[in-house]
């Protein structure tokens, strides 16, 4: 028996629960209902079901799942889930053991907790009223089950080591209350374009307004026909006093403007409709100011309860026009959703919007497993795109792994989308099953999507990155690797000393030998990252004298290293007089410190395309000091014990660990840190220029295989000079049924002939990058053009040599 079993008293045969609990099913009126949502009763009637096909309760693998006491009970909410859970282990009424509880026995709870209150803390938070569930026992019944199985979605462990991490309890809808007084001021609803606008005076002084917002992603049907579209989603608003003084206005950026043409001007309008009643019927609202795609609307005829829905709509239909959407610029919104966490197996969902609000959560309810209808699921944005579309036509969608290491469903890899679907203004969805290709260890990945309009050329694409895997999930499966290694050295001392002492990285103004004046001014209209402007009569410090050949505007051209005003980029060699540091007159705008050139020549790295566990090993394999790491990673609070057994026995764990530490930290905060850029950084502050160089390389040849995708063909004539033949040799490998490489399928072969190619160069990264980059200025249509992360390393790498010489005296060192 365990300790906490001993302290606790919760020494619980499990198996009498579960065997109470098929009694319950008999007399429970609500078993159905609720063994539909709850994880800990539906492994319980699917065995009454079908006695062969047991599972894993979640209770039989934890039995002390409900022992942890919580600090705070007394809060009592209209969800199961946020009951008291302490109450469900005292002793209860004598007609059911205190090992299993039903709905009724909920009930009893909240009756005892209303009739007995106890202190609760102050909420500051708008809560809905739930004092009529409150006071209709049936209601409450049914408010607690639709509820429940609105928000649980957990599943037995069995389920969950296969399927796609659904366990996660969590609410479902988005929105917004917010508490006025006489001042006025808006609500915004998160994560979208809606607003309401609460002017001053609205209420008296003294009084309050609560304005909620919430957007019904599914608008009325009877809104989008061949005259008419909605291009926004349902909105509710409930306001709480009625007794105001001025009127509020609701503004929406909708997904249309109308087209400029004098007729489309004349034939349509984007308008609002108004009701108090979610089914209708609803009024034209005549108080509308439209700015091209956003509409302004005064609302006066005031109610607790609102709903309003944008559309577009016609007069009537003059040829050649067939519907409302030949005189519009119409937008459509696409979002990836899938689980908090990705598994070995798991579902993306592709999401068509008929507005442009495309919420950070959405819930599933068509998700299947082994035929079975799963219940609803909780999914995450994981990425969202928004293209203009002509008109309503059938739409073919594909996703692509971009990692070796998953797959797409081969049923999955392509699906379509109807014209009659987009007609209705709905959420279309689309499912797709991505799984993990052998027994390799789980990590982050990027994935292809690309949109192919059926009846033309229109081809729209982007990239959409994956969450990480479930913690647990890591921890189960490279846990044998760590055990191995650990039985293999249990003997070997445990060295806490590192071998390598890595120099300490100084803050200062950086050491420059060569400037250049600038002979003509140059200033471009549309900027070009990397590339520096400047005045003429500009002193301009030049770090070194290597040159750097890459495409400018239009043109292959020589270019010198330089810093002007605290930026770094490119100088066309000749447009400077190159000058010795004793003839530069005022050096003040050419000066930059160590720290800043740093994290300015590791900028590429926020765009660039990486493998996260081949980051990681090679970081760790690398990497000979992990405090080293941690400090300039900002973790110098870290210390040995904030390491687990498994990865205190060597300096590579270690390694791994503070870099996984800090990727989880960049994942939770991902809109202002980025895990590689940061990485990169850290290294270049403890001087480790080789293996800054590796990651360099690799992460350039990944992402300019990713960006040629078809045109690796002509990529490889250039620079290798292959043949139709060894073309075909790389291709070969990658070939689907029907005996070709699919066009999302393309960066493979390009990924294996670049990495072959580069092999060639040994420990040349130099000469790596700058070829490549000669090779893709020379094509036809360069993509270096557009893409110019790979003009951005060569800066990096061209710059090591000055920032080791100023960041890392040997004077400093010594002393």
């Amino acid at each position: 028996i365990s300790n906490c079993e001993s302290k606790l008293g919760l020494d619980i045969d499990w198996s009498d629960v579960f065997k109470h609990a098929h009694g319950a099913s008999r007399t429970n009126p609500f078993w159905n209902e609720l063994s539909a949502s709850n994880p800990f009763v539906h492994d319980i009637a699917a065995s009454n079901r079908n006695e062969n096909n047991r599972y894993l309760s979640i209770l039989k693998e934890k039995p002390h799942l409900f022992s942890k006491v919580s600090s705070n009970r007394d809060s009592l909410a209209s969800s199961g889930d946020e009951l008291d859970i302490d109450c469900l282990l005292r002793k209860t009424s004598s007609r059911r053991s205190g090992r299993s509880k039903s709905v009724s026995d909920f009930l009893d709870i909240v009756d005892n907790q209303r009739l007995h209150p106890r202190k609760t803390t102050p909420q500051k938070t708008i809560v809905s009223d739930v004092t009529w569930l409150q006071n209709d026992r049936e209601a409450y019944k049914m408010a607690w089950l639709s509820h429940r199985q609105l928000t649980r979605s957990c599943l037995d462990l069995e389920a969950m080591s296969h399927s796609p991490g659904w366990a996660q309890t969590q609410a479902t809808d988005i929105h917004v209350v917010c508490k006025l007084n006489y001042e006025g001021g808006s609500v915004q609803l998160p994560d979208s374009d809606i607003n309401i606008h609460v002017p001053v005076g609205h209420v008296l002084p003294g009084e309050y307004q609560e304005v909620g917002l919430k957007a019904i992603l599914n608008p009325p049907s009877s809104f989008n026909n061949e005259l008419s579209s909605t291009v926004s989603p349902l909105i509710e608003l409930t306001l709480s006093n009625l007794n105001t003084r001025e009127a509020i206005f609701l503004e929406v950026k909708v997904a249309a403007k109308v087209k400029n043409d004098p007729l489309s001007q004349v034939m349509s309008d984007i308008v609002c409709f108004y009701s108090f009643n979610k089914e209708g019927p609803f009024k034209k609202l005549e108080n509308c100011y439209t700015y091209q795609d956003t509409i302004q609307v005064k609302l006066m005829d005031l109610s607790h309860v609102m709903y309003a829905v944008i559309a577009v709509q016609a007069n009537k239909i003059q040829p050649p026009a067939t519907n409302v959407w030949d005189y519009v610029h119409r937008m459509v919104s696409v979002g990836i959703y899938g689980p908090k966490y990705i598994h070995p197996s798991f579902t993306a969902v592709f999401t068509v919007f008929g507005h442009n609000y495309i919420p950070g959560k959405l819930t599933i309810c068509d998700i299947k497993k082994g035929g079975k209808n799963m219940p609803p699921v909780v999914f995450q944005l994981w990425g969202k795109h928004t293209f203009l579309l002509e008109k309503p036509q059938d739409l073919n969608i594909s996703l692509v792994s971009c990692d070796p290491d998953f797959e797409v469903k081969m049923e999955d890899q392509s699906k379509n989308i109807k014209e009659e679907d987009l007609k209705t203004g709905e959420m279309v969805r689309q499912q797709f099953l991505f799984s993990m290709l052998g027994c390799r260890e789980m990590h982050f990945f990027v994935f292809l999507v690309q949109i192919k309009v059926l009846k033309s050329s229109q081809v729209t694409q982007f990239h959409v990155t994956t969450p990480d895997p479930a913690p647990k999930l890591c921890g189960i499966i490279s846990r044998p690797k760590r055990l191995q290694n650990r039985k293999e050295i249990k003997s070997a001392p445990l060295l806490l000393i590192p071998t390598v002492k890595y120099p300490k990285f100084q803050d200062k103004t950086l050491s420059v030998n060569t400037y250049g004046v600038a002979l003509k001014t140059v200033l471009r209209q549309n900027k070009i990252d990397y590339l520096l402007e400047y005045f003429k009569g500009d002193t301009i410090a030049l770090l070194g004298e290597d040159k750097v050949k890459a495409i400018g505007q239009t043109k292959i051209k020589e270019w010198y290293v330089g810093i002007l005003r605290k930026k770094i980029g490119l100088v066309h060699c000749k447009n400077i007089k190159v000058i010795s540091k004793e003839q530069a007159m005022d050096t003040a705008d050419s000066e930059l410190t160590t720290r800043n050139l740093a994290e300015q020549v590791a900028l590429p790295f926020k765009k660039l395309t990486y493998i996260y566990s081949v980051v990681l090993s090679t970081v760790s394999e690398s990497v000979c000091d992990w405090r080293a790491l941690a400090e300039v990673l900002g973790y110098s609070h870290m210390s040995l014990d904030d390491f687990n057994e498994a990865h205190a026995d060597k300096e590579s764990e270690r390694v791994a660990h503070v870099v996984k530490t800090m990727k989880e930290d960049c994942h939770a905060n991902k809109k202002k840190r980025l895990f590689l850029y940061e990485l990169i950084v850290a290294l270049l502050k403890i001087d480790c220029q080789g293996l800054v160089a590796r990651l360099t390389q690799d992460t350039i040849i990944l992402t300019s295989a990713v960006k040629l995708g078809k045109y690796w063909r002509e990529l490889a004539e250039k620079l290798a000079r292959l043949t139709k033949q060894q073309i075909e040799a790389y291709e070969i490998p990658h070939q689907g049924k029907n005996g070709a490489v699919a066009l999302e399928m393309m960066w493979k072969p390009a990924y294996d002939f670049l990495y072959t190619w580069a092999a060639h160069y040994g420990d040349s990264y130099r000469d790596v990058l700058q070829d490549l980059q000669s090779a893709l200025d020379k094509m036809k249509n360069p993509v270096t053009k557009h893409w110019r992360e790979l003009t951005g390393t060569l800066i990096l790498v061209n710059c090591m040599d000055v920032l080791r010489a100023s960041a890392f005296s040997k004077m400093e060192e010594e002393e």
